[in-house]
């Protein structure tokens, strides 16, 4: 047995991050300990010819014997131009507006019929959805955008946000991201794990009853505050700014949050007035859902204890909200990373 080859391959095996390449090394490594082909193939998930196969290119090549070959492929069928004008089709048009009515959304079916149509070269669905991998498309869900927003809106506040980041610790003592939020007494189903053949039944009363909820994120320690209303109000925004400064009972607080018309009422301007050393209200741009970091506090909360649930009364969901929230508010880092360090 050569000790030599034997730490050799015993290093390789530990500094490789491939499985492929370690069941390898693991191969040669029982073969120099002096076990047969057909008893390491019981270890492997290899048959012996494939255990033959690895040694003898070991023996000739060394290491980079088992490095694995890279793939030649099939010779590209589109040109580079007709690749170039298959990538403008996919992101600048719908399969309707290039003559496949009444269809709205690409799929590999609908793109061999048009590369059929336009070039006159056949694939199958797989042979499509490998180039596309090779072009660098995935297969994802998209998510909304809102049609009315600014982008330009949207990049000055993100520069005056940048500002007030650079303001903590300094003028600003608490910068705050603010939102409200509905919790229903049934939430929509989503995809959970269960036995294969089963369906997972959530039982409901059929009612839609809610709990109303306000509260602040801290941007900087992560610590949250949320507080139960029966319904939005202007007064109830009142009552709750006043909370906030005891929540906070010195410092400087800028408050950051959206346009909803209680946000703006009349009745808590001279609240505003009577405290503006003390609170100020930043304004988000008009439908920018996004920027308001708190927003992901309640796809949160929802995923966690409020989906595929059934509770028998508001008494439970509120108990459950609470619960959640005591739950993350001793979890401040991990709250910084999952909803602040966005921006």
């Amino acid at each position: 047995m050569n000790q030599t080859e034997l730490k050799s391959i015993e290093t390789a095996m530990r500094e490789t991050s491939s499985k492929q390449l370690y069941t390898r090394y693991q191969v040669i490594y029982l073969h120099l300990q002096g076990y047969k082909n057909v008893e390491i193939a019981k270890m492997v998930p290899f048959t012996a010819q494939t255990i033959g196969t690895h040694v003898r290119n070991y023996k000739k090549y060394g290491l980079e014997g088992l490095n694995p070959r890279p793939k030649s492929g099939c010779p590209k069928k589109l040109s580079p131009s007709q690749e170039a004008s298959l990538i403008e089709t996919i992101v600048e048009k719908t399969p309707s507006s290039v003559g496949l009515e009444p269809y709205m959304t690409w799929n590999c079916k609908l793109l061999c019929l048009w590369v059929k149509r336009e070039f006159d070269i056949s694939f199958t669905k797989g042979g499509m959805r490998d180039m596309l991998l090779r072009l660098g498309f995935s297969y994802t869900r998209p998510t909304y955008s809102l049609a009315r927003a600014s982008q330009e809106k949207q990049e000055g506040f993100r520069q005056e946000f940048e500002q007030l980041k650079n303001l903590i610790r300094g003028e600003i003592d608490h910068l705050l991201f603010q939102d409200e939020s509905s919790i229903r007494d049934y939430q929509s189903l989503v995809n959970n794990w269960f036995p294969k053949g089963k369906q997972r039944i959530i039982p409901t009363y059929g009612n839609n009853k809610s709990v109303k909820l306000i509260g602040i994120l801290n941007y900087e320690t992560g610590h949250v505050y949320v507080q139960e209303e029966e319904r939005y109000t202007a007064e109830i925004f009142l009552k709750f700014l006043n909370n906030v400064l005891k929540e906070y009972p010195s410092g400087k607080i800028v408050l950051i949050l959206d346009n909803a018309r209680i946000h703006h009422a009349k009745v808590i301007q001279p609240f505003l007035n009577e405290h503006k050393n003390r609170l100020r209200l930043v304004f988000l741009p008009p439908y920018s859902p996004e920027l308001n970091l708190i927003e992901g506090l309640w796809k949160w909360l929802k995923q966690s204890v409020i989906h595929n649930v059934f509770y028998k009364n508001i008494n439970e969901i509120r108990n459950a909200v609470q619960g959640f929230i005591q739950h993350i508010n001793e979890r401040p880092s991990e709250v910084i990373q999952r909803l602040c360090e966005k921006m």
